[in-house]
């Protein structure tokens, strides 16, 4: 058992798990070669036929393409739409207009061979050659049906009912001068041996009397064929990749002409395309046994060259266990290869992380023992300021101040608002709530000001119930005082607006005041210095207030994920002599807020 541990090593066992898989993958590779091979072979085969087949439905496309030209150029030609618009109008042709139309239709048929006859149609009766034979009694109905639908496109129906050795094809004539109106019909019937292709699909060279290629139309009908109706009509019938004619297997590849929906069937026997397999099997096993030498003679190699770093990147990683978390030296990592060297990398950067989350949680831990001490220092009762507070209203009250007394209530429910709860689990207010608290301030402030101040407060009720920052409207309130009434001569008043805004799903606050407003320069500056990028100039401490209103916004509203675009924090307007304005947007939530009750715990 010791020395089977001693053995139990990773060369060893990359050495050993290679070398097993090798010997499985041989023993079923000998097992099932033959058929490996047969089917490589096979598919070849397939892929040769195929590209014959393609070949031949390019020669199909080809000979279709030309009569399609053809039969175009007729339907097209003046005289025969002259011809169909005079009968169209309700004047019938007479014989010598109808006979030229025999010079015409030999004219045409002279460049193609392979046409049997060209025969044209009025809408109602047969227009050349002169008899009245109906379309009808030519061409099934169904047909004539698909040719009005198709509006002259050239339609191939198979072979011709009354003419098996003909092929039928039909299209509508357009009458241009009649906004391509139907006028007629055009039909022309081809040879079969027109569609026989095996020869030039071959190259034009020898082909094996045991390939064949047949050709039928949609409804199973041998058009072209080099082989016996009977076993056509076997094949057809027949489906699948192989086909069985007079107990011989045949690999088959079957094409659908887009032009006419006809089926290219060709045929080649098995055995032809298999031949050579013998010699082929023999020269594969040779190769397998040849690889499978050098295969363990690089696992071996390449075992011992993957093994080597890992083992000193083991020591490594050991040692750190008694002298802390230190990266690996370059200088052993130069001559690595580059998974190796990237392995190492990986624990370098593994390690400073480590040792950065080491000091990050150290730091942490510091922080937030500081912040409770803080926390329990702050909570040591405040209440006796409170009840001092209260103590002073009593004393007012008894004596008949009762505007004292007041402010004694507002001031004693401003510290109450912003103190209150040291712990600090009512972040969240409501709108409401912030709105209370803004018309404290505003009572306290009138007392100071006195005629000098008047405010009012317009918000939408429906708003007022939702969930807001703490403290976010009350350093703007005291904002737009301190700079704007105070810097005005005479009465200066504050306006608070709550609305909805233009956007779904948020709501805008708006502080705004009659003051001297600013310049577009220093409201550039005032700009500038609550985003942090100069300092602020004033010396009442207002770009203090506004930078820690806009960070909170930026804090709380990050990307506005419940609305339509991002929140842009603080928005200023200004205008000297007239004002400044002062406005934020909210997230409304939706359904009743995306806060739970927590955040309002007031």
């Amino acid at each position: 058992m010791a020395k089977l541990r001693e053995i139990n090593t990773l060369r060893n066992q990359i050495f050993a798990g290679f070398t097993i898989t090798m010997i499985v993958v041989l023993a079923f590779a000998g097992v099932f070669i033959y058929d490996r091979v047969s089917d490589l072979l096979r598919n070849s085969a397939e892929k040769h036929i195929q590209q014959t087949a393609v070949q031949a439905n390019g020669r199909l496309d080809a000979l279709l393409d030309q009569i399609d030209s053809l039969t175009t150029q007729v339907a097209t030609d003046a005289n025969v739409q002259k011809l169909l618009l005079k009968e169209a109008s309700g004047e019938p042709s007479n014989f010598n207009e109808r006979q030229s139309l025999l010079q015409i239709v030999n004219s045409y048929m002279a460049y193609t061979s392979g046409i049997q006859s060209i025969e044209l149609y009025t809408m109602e009766d047969r227009l050349f050659p002169l008899d009245d034979i109906s379309l009808q009694s030519r061409v099934p109905e169904s047909w004539i049906r698909e040719a009005d639908r198709l509006k002259g496109r050239l339609i191939w129906v198979g072979l011709d009912p009354r003419q098996s050795d003909n092929v039928l094809a039909i299209r509508q004539i357009r009458l241009i001068d009649r906004s391509y109106s139907a006028g007629g019909y055009l039909t022309v019937h081809m040879n079969r041996d027109y569609f026989y292709m095996n020869e030039q699909a071959s190259g034009g060279g020898e082909r094996s009397s045991s390939e064949f290629m047949l050709l039928a139309d949609s409804e199973n009908h041998a058009i072209a064929s080099d082989m016996p109706a009977e076993e056509a009509r076997a094949v057809l019938e027949q489906t699948g990749s192989t086909v069985s004619i007079r107990g011989e297997q045949f690999l088959t590849v079957r094409l659908q002409s887009e032009k006419t929906g006809w089926s290219l069937v060709l045929l080649t026997p098995i055995q032809a395309a298999t031949e050579g397999i013998s010699v082929l099997r023999t020269a594969i096993l040779v190769s397998i046994g040849i690889s499978a030498i050098a295969f363990l003679m690089l696992t071996l190699l390449l075992s011992t060259m993957i093994t080597r770093p890992i083992l000193k990147l083991m020591k490594t990683m050991r040692d750190a266990r008694f002298g802390g978390l230190k990266p690996i030296p370059a200088a052993e990592r130069s001559l690595a290869s580059i998974e190796i060297r990237e392995l190492n990398h990986t624990y370098n950067k593994m390690v400073s992380h480590l040792n950065e989350l080491i000091q990050v949680v150290y730091e942490k831990e510091i922080t937030q023992s500081r912040t409770e001490l803080k926390a329990l220092q702050a909570q040591i009762n405040p209440h006796f300021l409170f009840n001092t507070l209260e103590a002073f209203y009593w004393s007012l009250d008894d004596k008949g101040e009762e505007e004292l007394a007041r402010i004694v209530v507002a001031m004693s429910g401003l510290f109450r608002y912003v103190i209150g709860n040291a712990g600090g689990t009512d972040e969240w207010v409501t709108v409401n709530d912030e709105l209370e608290h803004a018309k404290r301030y505003l009572q306290i402030m009138k007392m100071r000001l006195g005629d000098r101040l008047a405010w009012r407060i317009e918000a939408d009720p429906e708003l007022t119930k939702k969930p807001i920052p703490k403290l976010l409207i009350q350093p703007l309130v005291e904002n737009a005082i301190l700079h704007g009434v105070e810097g005005k001569l005479g009465t200066g008043t504050v306006i608070i607006r709550v609305a909805p805004s233009a956007s779904p799903g948020i709501a805008t606050i708006t502080i705004q005041d009659d003051g001297p407003g600013m310049d577009e320069e220093t409201l550039a500056k005032l700009k500038r210095s609550i985003e942090g990028t100069q300092a602020a100039a004033s010396s009442k401490g207002a770009g203090i207030a506004l930078s820690n209103v806009q960070r909170r916004l930026k804090l709380y509203y990050p990307d506005a994920a419940n609305s339509a675009e991002r929140l842009e924090g603080l928005r200023f307007a200004s205008i000297p002599g007239e004002g400044t304005s002062v406005s934020f947007d909210i997230t409304i939530p939706h359904g009743g807020g995306r806060y739970n009750d927590d955040d309002l715990n007031r």
